[in-house]
């Protein structure tokens, strides 16, 4: 992948030492951060924060792309080697966003696409009935398809016997910042997949990334958490910094939660108490929490 101002790529993205590319269809990335295209004051500003990410997958609502670059095209400022991953967002029922689907491997040339069935332009709430229909179409046209639903565990498994090449639980309703609302049904999803899990939607602030990697997924796609900071730029460099902390601190394996506390310093030889001194009760049996 090209480079751009020295700053976006895999040299910049960075990666967890050691740690697989994340192989989604025909493409590979070093970065699990996935960012959007969306609510920002200007492309320019866009593309500084796309850059500032590291991030090597950006997605673009077919709608807003047209079918060539120039006259001031949002396309034109995605910064060079950028994977683009098309979405059908705005679609609400599954003949829509296959249509939409289509159109975008038209117009773009790729088989990638972020599947979005909505429910109601109120909730932004994935529509899991047609969302599953609308996966097992794609699939069946030869689309790798990254598909957005809800955080149940059941659905996800779902989809994946469909054939989705990822599958991407909401980690909040779309555009909220809420975070991660139901850790434990993420990591139900991931602990039982077979495909990649790629938490899409909700994401705030970095320490919602980091949360979403520790527990285990495969990747974070975010927008509005960058594009409506008051520095884009500086929280997308804040979002590159927390997927490789949550990735490193998952892949090194955190210590076990206790219920009381264990000295970091041995007992043994610690002086003698004082004469008359009040003495330590024995330490009670350490235990540790499940």
């Amino acid at each position: 992948m090209s480079q751009r101002d020295g700053q976006h790529g895999a040299a910049s993205g960075g990666s967890v030492p050691g740690d697989a590319p994340l192989v989604l269809g025909p493409h590979r990335f070093g970065s699990r951060l996935f960012t959007g295209t969306g609510k920002y004051s200007s492309f320019e500003l866009m593309r500084r924060a796309l850059e500032a990410s590291g991030s090597e997958c950006v997605t673009v609502a077919v709608r807003r792309v047209g079918t060539a670059r120039g006259e001031g095209s949002l396309l034109d400022f995605i910064p060079p080697g950028m994977t683009l991953l098309p979405n059908t967002a705005g679609c609400f029922n599954a003949a829509d966003a296959c249509r939409t689907a289509r159109l975008a491997r038209e117009a773009l040339g790729t088989t990638l696409v972020k599947l979005e069935c909505l429910a109601d332009p109120d909730t932004l709430l994935p529509e899991p009935l047609e969302t599953l229909a609308a996966t097992k179409t794609l699939v069946a046209e030869g689309f790798h398809v990254l598909a957005y639903t809800n955080d149940d565990p059941v659905l996800a498994r779902r989809l994946e016997e469909a054939g989705a090449t990822a599958v991407m639980p909401l980690g909040a309703p779309i555009g909220s910042g809420l975070g991660i609302l139901n850790p434990r049904n993420i990591a139900r999803i991931k602990l039982a997949a077979r495909v990649p899990i790629i938490v899409d939607a909700g994401v705030g602030t970095a320490s919602d990334v980091a949360i979403a990697m520790e527990l285990g997924v495969d990747g974070v796609l975010l927008n509005t958490g960058i594009a409506a900071a008051d520095d884009p730029v500086l929280m997308a460099t804040a979002m590159r910094h927390a997927w490789l902390a949550g990735r490193a601190a998952f892949l090194a394996g955190r210590m076990p939660r206790r219920e009381q506390a264990s000295p970091s310093s041995p007992r043994a030889g610690t002086i003698a108490p004082s004469a008359g001194a009040p003495t330590a009760p024995p330490p009670a049996a350490a235990s540790s929490a499940p």
